[in-house]
């Protein structure tokens, strides 16, 4: 089996006079989880909405699982799954009827109750869903994009409106199904969340790549200067530095004891992507 679950080469999507995706060349592993990162309208949703098979291509190539989405059959989105960043229906089934229906539209899918369960809705599965909160019907738009045992499963802001345990609870749940093998590709703007699932990232703007890399190196974040910062004389001191060990020796060559409220800092994820959207 080919080690690549996603193969993008010169894809472009135009609206009009508007170029919307404008040559982009992607390559995702399987097994790997891959984010996306970039601001509203610059091109990642079409991106992905093409790799799903929802929306066609002006031109370049595309493969997902082997196939072009643009004319996959059945048994293809039988392979796929997909959390969009919104849905609304199915408003009077509860949350075990509406799992159960999905579940039985793929050839080998979890046990919907199991899903349930690690989606952390467990005590709601008899409950409508029209009596969800935001939170839990998005925990119902991911237990069904897991539901069907995927081989690639797309994320769209998938833990919008959870309380910060159940996200660490989903977090773990995406690790799960990485370390199974399933093929992650994660859009989001929780910036700690992407740095804390992803092996790599792509940051789009204006329709292109502008950069990719692990998220310790993106950017060229992992040589750039440090910040070293201190107390002295009651005033916050600091200094940008391509030595920070050097710079910290020489503090505590000046204090007795420890440096005050000595921190020593690198760009952090944010930032860098900031920095990139700026200059794109």
């Amino acid at each position: 089996m080919d080690d690549t679950a996603v193969k993008v080469s010169g894809l472009t999507k135009r609206y009009g006079a508007v170029t919307a995706v404008d040559g982009i060349d992607l390559e995702i592993r399987r097994g790997e989880v891959f984010g996306l990162l970039g601001p509203n309208g610059a091109g990642k949703s079409t991106t992905v909405e093409i790799l799903e098979g929802y929306r066609r291509r002006d031109a370049g190539e595309v493969r997902v699982l082997g196939e072009d989405p643009a004319h996959a059959g059945r048994a293809w989105r039988s392979r796929i799954g997909v959390v969009l960043q919104s849905s609304n229906d199915h408003a009077e089934l509860t949350v075990r009827e509406l799992v159960r229906h999905v579940a039985g539209y793929y050839p080998d899918p979890h046990d919907p109750d199991e899903v349930i369960e690690r989606v952390g809705l467990a005590e709601k599965a008899g409950t409508r869903l029209r009596r969800l909160s935001g939170g839990q019907r998005r925990r119902v738009d991911v237990a069904l994009g897991i539901v069907g045992r995927p081989e690639l499963l797309f994320l769209d802001e998938p833990t919008t409106g959870f309380d910060p345990e159940v996200r660490r609870r989903f977090w773990d749940l995406i690790a799960g199904l990485a370390d199974d093998g399933t093929t992650i590709v994660l859009t989001s703007h929780y910036l700690d969340e992407v740095e804390a699932l992803a092996d790599r990232i792509a940051v789009i703007a204006g329709g292109r790549v502008v950069a990719e890399g692990d998220p310790a190196t993106l950017g060229g974040r992992a040589t750039a200067k440090a910040t070293v910062s201190w107390l002295e004389d009651g005033v916050r001191r600091s200094v940008e530095t391509d030595e920070p060990t050097r710079t910290v020796r020489e503090l505590a060559a000046r204090f007795p004891g420890e440096v005050p409220e000595l921190t020593v800092t690198r760009p952090t994820l944010e930032e860098v992507y900031l920095g990139l959207i700026r200059q794109a």
